[in-house]
């Protein structure tokens, strides 16, 4: 076996156990925020209001225990059994209990293991590509986060800061560090062009409808992509997601009941067309189009 194998191999099964902890993120990451929010939202109350009615807001639930990325321990959502170690190994796990937790039998949705192999499968191609170096590792991260950006969107119809804008600037200090083969200042073009895309977009919507469109969040996204590729791949990238979206949108108001409120979240368009373009480049739009 040779050393590039044995690197694949290595970053296969590293992308399972962080798979894995991705899903905790998709989980849990929003939840966090909505608590960070309704904190915020008590001490503006706070700072506002009289101190009786300060006092009143602040114990109109109780006391939060600690909760964030590594604690609490994982537990079932419908018997609150503790999930233990030998219980989370990525796929294999979920493949001995068959989909179930070991307490209530209850089912375990198969996207856990799915999300993991996914993960695995990016982190494999990545360094069979670019190679276990600072090229690898940031395509890596990179896949990461579009995924976990993509799914928590998809789950939420939110695209989180946290992933969003440290994905745009490990864009440029990769472009700018030489690890990916963008140059700076395509790479500074493409995030300001995807920013300012999306928003002048977002806002003439808003001013022929009355109606939200879509997200900052989606602009966000969009720069980011636009730091990983450099602005050429903006087009691609608009053009896949905004069609498989379309086509997507339609067939699930046409077979099924659209999601409360009938908004499909953009995000996950705009991370499959990343990935796209993460595997074929910017001129698959030229490949398809030729006879």
């Amino acid at each position: 076996m040779s050393e590039a194998q044995l690197n694949t191999g290595l970053f296969a099964l590293l992308g399972l156990l962080v798979g894995s902890f991705l899903n905790v993120v998709v989980h849990r990451l929003p939840l966090m925020l909505e608590r960070q929010w309704r904190r915020d939202a008590q001490d503006m109350l706070a700072a506002t209001d009289s101190a009786q009615t300060a006092e009143a807001a602040h114990t109109t639930e109780p006391k939060a225990d600690r909760f964030n990325l590594w604690t609490p321990a994982s537990r079932c959502p419908h018997c609150s059994h503790q999930i233990r170690w030998y219980e989370n190994v990525p796929v294999i796990s979920w493949l001995f209990l068959r989909g179930r937790c070991s307490q209530c039998s209850t089912r375990i949705s198969a996207r856990y293991p799915a999300v993991e192999i996914a993960n695995s499968l990016l982190w494999a191609y990545c360094i069979h590509r670019w190679g276990l170096g600072p090229t690898g590792l940031a395509w890596c991260f990179f896949a990461s986060m579009l995924l976990t950006a993509a799914l928590i969107d998809w789950d939420t119809t939110l695209l989180p800061d946290n992933l969003t804008l440290p994905l745009l600037w490990a864009g440029l200090l990769a472009s700018a560090m030489g690890w990916i083969e963008v140059p700076l200042k395509a790479s500074l073009f493409g995030a300001a062009i995807g920013y300012l895309s999306l928003w002048l977009i977002y806002w003439a919507f808003k001013l022929l409808t009355g109606k939200e469109g879509m997200g900052y969040g989606d602009f966000k996204l969009l720069a980011a992509l636009g730091a990983w590729f450099g602005w050429q791949a903006l087009i691609p990238i608009a053009l896949f997601s905004s069609v498989v979206g379309a086509v997507i949108g339609i067939a699930m108001k046409i077979f099924s009941n659209l999601r409360e409120g009938g908004y499909i979240p953009f995000g996950p368009f705009l991370a499959g067309a990343g990935f796209l373009v993460m595997w074929f480049g910017t001129g698959i739009v030229d490949r398809l189009l030729q006879p």
